[in-house]
């Protein structure tokens, strides 16, 4: 999911995109989005765009014209409209010729330019939203990363709210006091400062000031003087550096910033983006020999060392639950398929051989008629013994054979003696 720092490249991408281009007519509507439309018609305008935390505004803003037939005209805008998006998932922006148009572009503003180039809202998984005349959401705290000061004191003064009875995991995903920070930041800012993601967040917070002494051009710029700090030994500074989280909340992100964006000349695109930086500036998340358990919201959160006594009770050891996402929840392919029946027949292989064992004693138990259909034709072709064996139905078939065969010999004796 974009976090704060993917939102900031995205209005600068747009900045660099747009300068100096002239946009024209109205604003247009994939099909099959359920986003509102954006009421909002020009012959010429302008496009700009800042973030917030995880928002980005586009302000659309007309060009004045001293043509009067022009200004007349019904139906167009003469006033800028803000545009905010919250890009859920997957969204980005792309400015494209209007032949390479992505697949699920949603929204598009198009140039006047020829032939036409469109700036494109995409939005793969369509999670995405944008409000037309909208403003920042009024339940997002200050950006992490360009309110600073702001931040710092919303998240001190709330302390004794009850959203930070919870996790520092959990709560560190609140955008009403961390607006920027998402998964993956979480991971990297708990993983320097060593702290157990499952720990209190008020018992790591609750030390710190509203204000950050560390920062000299803060202070200055606040007119604070050096008393404060002096009764301070040095030791003691360089701790309250290294353990001050909130204090990595807003530089974490930065490095984002200037580690994969227009800064290292890679632009910002996320459907062409090469992300070996990135993979390679990560400290915690998504790396080899990491831990990784579900928090009490299903969100996956990856550390190392002990989790802590707030960890969900129910949560597996890391690694088999990873092994259980991986081939059960999310792989359907035939391959997993045949590996997973081949898995359940080994594992029913005891009770097979079991049942091929006892077979041949229920045979001679459920097949009563057949053993004795045999038997009686062995008596009739061969030995007498078996007469004795056989079931009752046997016997009373083998009662008339006597008579018939002792008829017999009596004719033979009488045939015998008339020829004599």
């Amino acid at each position: 999911m974009p976090e704060g720092p993917e939102l900031h490249l995205a209005s600068l991408f747009v900045n660099r995109k747009c300068d100096g281009v002239v946009f024209t007519g109205p604003v247009r509507k994939s099909e099959v989005s359920k986003s509102p439309d954006v009421p909002f018609t020009c012959e010429a305008y302008r496009i700009t765009a800042t973030s917030r935390g995880k928002e980005v505004k586009l302000t659309l803003t007309p060009m004045k014209s001293d043509d009067p037939k022009r200004r007349a005209k019904s139906g167009e805008a003469d006033q800028p409209i803000d545009v905010v998006f919250r890009f859920g998932m997957s969204g980005f922006f792309r400015f494209t010729t209007e032949d390479e148009l992505p697949k699920h572009a949603h929204l598009r503003f198009y140039s006047t330019e020829k032939p036409c180039r469109v700036l494109s809202f995409v939005d793969a998984r369509r999670f995405g939203k944008w409000v037309p005349s909208g403003t920042w959401q009024a339940d997002r705290g200050p950006c992490i990363m360009f309110e600073y000061q702001r931040f710092r004191e919303n998240v001190v003064s709330h302390l004794s709210e009850r959203a930070f009875d919870r996790p520092i995991c959990e709560v560190l995903l609140n955008q009403k006091y961390f607006n920027g920070i998402g998964n993956y930041l979480r991971a990297e800012i708990l993983f320097r400062l060593n702290i157990p993601p499952f720990v209190a967040a008020r018992s790591v917070l609750e030390g710190l000031e509203s204000e950050d002494f560390c920062e000299d051009e803060k202070a200055v710029k606040n007119g604070i003087t050096n008393a404060k700090t002096s009764d301070r030994t040095q030791k003691e500074r360089v701790k309250e550096e290294a353990g001050d989280l909130l204090r990595l909340c807003h530089t974490v992100p930065l490095e984002v910033v200037n580690q994969g964006g227009l800064s290292s000349g890679k632009g910002y695109d996320p459907e062409k983006a090469d992300y070996t930086d990135f993979r390679a500036w990560l400290q915690c998340y998504y790396v080899d020999g990491m831990k990784s358990i579900r928090d009490h919201n299903g969100r996956t959160m990856w550390f190392t060392g002990d989790p802590g006594p707030m960890a969900p009770k129910d949560s597996k050891s890391p690694k088999a639950k990873k092994r259980a996402k991986k081939e059960v929840d999310h792989d359907y392919t035939a391959k997993k398929k045949g590996a997973r029946s081949r898995s359940q027949s080994k594992t029913k292989g005891k009770k097979v051989i079991k049942q091929e064992t006892k077979t041949p004693k229920k045979e001679k138990v459920a097949r009563p008629k057949e053993a004795g259909s045999k038997l009686r034709t062995k008596t009739e072709t061969n030995t007498p013994q078996h007469e004795k064996r056989s079931t009752g139905r046997g016997k009373k078939g083998s009662s008339a054979q006597p008579t018939t065969a002792g008829a017999q010999r009596r004719s033979a004796r009488v045939t015998r003696q008339n020829s004599k």
